[in-house]
């Protein structure tokens, strides 16, 4: 189930917020854990016990860590804790991956070729945040298992973020207080989720295809960087749209989620893109992998190996493919390389050119993230930088530009703060009308069109 469906919007949804404030506050978290429950079952019923499993399993090194605290049992259980996390995301994300390349040196391993089950890797990371959060002192163990379920389980970050540290909302579990106010602004954080989605992002993606269907030959230089800039487009709110929308349901039912997106194609540096970009999975390599390896408190050596580590797990995370491994290892050197080499030039440098060179450094990665076969990925970054002059733009590009020119023009203005800036000074009478017409245009397309799903299911 996707919260751009007409069964979500118009069944799912109104009957959870019927059933959660018309039972009383004490049915209200079995409520959420029940519903949360048949979310994740409605479109993979026997991945439900994966999750169940993972639940039980983290519920018992909590308790286990809480017990030995103080002893070196505690590192061991945190130990045996992360490995039994890594090996279950392992199995089903990159076992398939492990064994056909493996298979490249003569082996014959059989392939189990397991279907991904949808969210695992965002499930998973909620799952070791609570058993670091409780190792490190940040959160108290969790005595109820059916509390850790819904952090666990809750449905609106359950399947693509934003990641939610079990520190954040530990005591909005149990203590937490929904207002009418609350639920105003989640009502409206859905519907610009919503209008994201719907509107921009799929019209976006769309745009993208018709681009790459084509026999990347034929494709021109213009074609190339249109295409990629279609595709950034489009998954930045496709995403954005997810995390709005996970964010404005969970306001409906009283929690606070932090922002996952900060405008990230203002950015004036890859360093400052990555501040903006999915904060939530920056923060959780930041804080339970880069700071316990020494972050940047130790020598310039083991710096650039913390660095290096982080990218090349950021990169795994995203997909068991080596398009996304070298995605990392690109930010990684990027990273490095600004942080070493060229950050007092680009302090010196004027803002539109470090802007510009932002851009490029991210329209190249996201053509590494988007081709994951190497051949493909290398002819069309071929495409993008040897100017073929005798094919410089195809003809067929130009009508594709001229049919998205609107929808491109709003995603440029989405993507800066300009827009939002604008809403504070206009009547809220006014922006109340502009939500219902958000709501009514999405509607709309969506009842036309075909299944929708976000880009981040597949991680």
């Amino acid at each position: 189930m996707v919260f751009s469906s007409n069964i979500f919007i118009f069944v799912f949804l109104p009957s959870i917020l019927i059933l959660y404030y018309l039972l009383g506050k004490r049915l209200r978290n079995y409520i959420l854990l029940a519903f949360s429950l048949f979310f994740y079952a409605w479109g993979e019923p026997i991945y439900i016990l994966l999750m169940l499993n993972s639940i039980f399993l983290n519920y018992l090194f909590g308790l286990l860590i809480n017990k030995n605290d103080g002893t070196k049992k505690k590192k061991y259980t945190l130990a045996l804790a992360i490995v039994t996390n890594i090996i279950i995301l392992g199995t089903f994300k990159y076992a398939s991956f492990f064994v056909i390349n493996m298979n490249r040196f003569g082996l014959s391993l059989p392939d189990p070729q397991l279907p991904l089950p949808i969210g695992i890797s965002f499930f998973t990371f909620q799952a070791m945040s609570y058993v670091f959060d409780v190792y490190r002192g940040d959160a108290k163990y969790q005595k109820n298992i059916l509390n850790l379920a819904l952090y666990i389980s809750f449905f609106p970050q359950l399947i693509a973020g934003p990641i939610v540290r079990y520190q954040t909302i530990e005591n909005q579990i149990t203590a937490r207080q929904e207002s009418l106010a609350l639920f105003d602004q989640g009502v409206k954080r859905f519907i610009v989720g919503l209008f994201k989605k719907i509107v921009i992002a799929n019209a976006m993606g769309d745009a993208c295809e018709i681009i790459l269907a084509n026999d990347i030959h034929t494709l021109g230089f213009v074609d190339s960087w249109i295409g990629m800039i279609f595709f950034a487009f489009q998954i930045f709110f496709d995403f954005s749209a997810y995390s709005d929308m996970a964010i404005g349901l969970a306001r409906m039912f009283g929690f606070k989620f932090l922002e996952n997106f900060n405008y990230p194609y203002i950015a004036k540096s890859i360093t400052d893109f990555w501040r903006r970009w999915h904060i939530s999975l920056s923060t959780w390599f930041r804080d339970y992998v880069y700071i316990p390896l020494g972050g940047n408190r130790v020598s310039t050596i083991k710096n650039i190996r913390n660095i290096t580590i982080v990218w090349m797990l950021t990169g795994l995370w995203h997909g068991a493919s080596w398009n996304f491994v070298l995605w990392g290892t690109y930010y990684g050197l990027l990273l490095l390389i600004e942080k070493y080499i060229l950050s007092k030039v680009l302090d010196k440098a004027p803002a539109f050119l470090r802007h510009a060179y932002t851009m490029i450094i991210v329209l190249v990665g996201w053509t590494i993230f988007k081709l994951e076969d190497m051949s493909t990925l290398g002819l069309y970054l071929k495409k993008m930088f040897l100017i073929d002059y005798q094919v410089f733009a195809s003809q067929g590009i130009w009508p594709i530009l001229k049919n998205n020119m609107v929808i491109m023009v709003l995603a440029i203005l989405l993507s800066t703060p300009i827009v939002a800036k604008v809403k504070t000074k206009v009547n809220p009478n006014i922006m109340s009308v502009v939500y219902i017409l958000m709501l009514l245009v999405s509607v709309a397309v969506l009842s036309n069109a075909s299944y929708n799903p976000f880009l981040y299911f597949r991680f």
